[in-house]
C-alpha cells in the first residue's frame, strides 16, 4: 500500500511568499512611541528642504540631530511619555456641523516626501523575520493585515531592501506588481 505524502510548505521562501495586505491609515501610530530614530539621508534632507522652501542646512539645523554620526529626525517627548516625531503634527479629522468639536489626530505633515524608512514600513526585516513578528508589530499598526493593499513578495522585496527612494515605488497608488 503507498500512502500519499501531503506537500510541506516550501522551506526555501520566506512565510510571506504569497504576500501581505497593507494600507497604511496614516494613523501616526508608527511615528510614537519610545525613544528611537528616524534615519534620513543628505538626498532626503534636500527633498524635505525643497518641500519646505528652505536650504538643506536649514532643514537639518532645525528638524534633524547627530546620533552615531547619522543623522535621525528629531523628536518631541509628549504629556504622555512618548516621542513623537517632529513631522507628527495634531489635525482636525473632519467638520462636525451638530455643534461638537471635531476630532483631533495626529497624521505625518511631510507625508509625501517622508524619509525611506518611513516609506518602507511595515516590510522592515525585524517586521518580516517571522509571523510573530509581523502580527505583534500589527498590534500597533491597523493597517497592517488590513485595507485593500496586497504587496506581493517581489514588491515586499523591493521595500525591504530598498536603499533609496525607488523610481516607480510599489507603494504608489495603482501601481502594478
Amino acid at each position: 500500500m503507498k500512502l500519499e505524502v501531503l506537500p510541506t510548505e516550501d522551506k526555501t521562501r520566506p512565510w510571506y511568499s504569497r504576500g501581505l495586505k497593507f494600507t497604511c491609515t496614516q494613523c501616526g501610530n508608527c511615528c510614537t512611541g519610545p525613544a528611537g530614530y528616524v534615519w534620513i539621508s543628505d538626498e532626503e534632507i534636500a527633498r524635505l528642504a525643497g518641500h519646505l522652501k528652505m536650504t538643506a542646512a536649514e532643514v537639518q539645523a532645525k528638524y534633524c540631530r547627530t546620533v552615531f554620526g547619522r543623522i535621525s529626525l528629531k523628536e518631541t517627548r509628549t504629556p504622555e511619555g512618548n516621542y513623537d516625531c517632529i513631522f507628527l503634527q495634531e489635525k482636525s479629522a473632519e467638520i462636525h456641523f451638530d455643534g461638537t468639536p471635531p476630532a483631533r489626530h495626529k497624521a505625518c505633515s511631510i507625508y509625501s516626501v517622508r524619509p525611506l524608512q518611513c516609506r518602507t514600513w511595515p516590510f522592515w526585516p525585524e517586521n518580516l523575520s517571522s509571523r510573530q513578528r509581523w502580527k505583534g508589530a500589527g498590534k500597533r499598526c491597523h493597517g497592517m493585515d488590513a485595507g485593500h493593499r496586497h504587496f506581493s513578495l517581489k514588491q515586499i522585496e523591493t521595500l525591504r531592501d530598498a536603499q533609496d527612494w525607488p523610481n516607480n515605488p510599489p507603494t504608489s497608488a495603482g501601481k502594478k506588481d
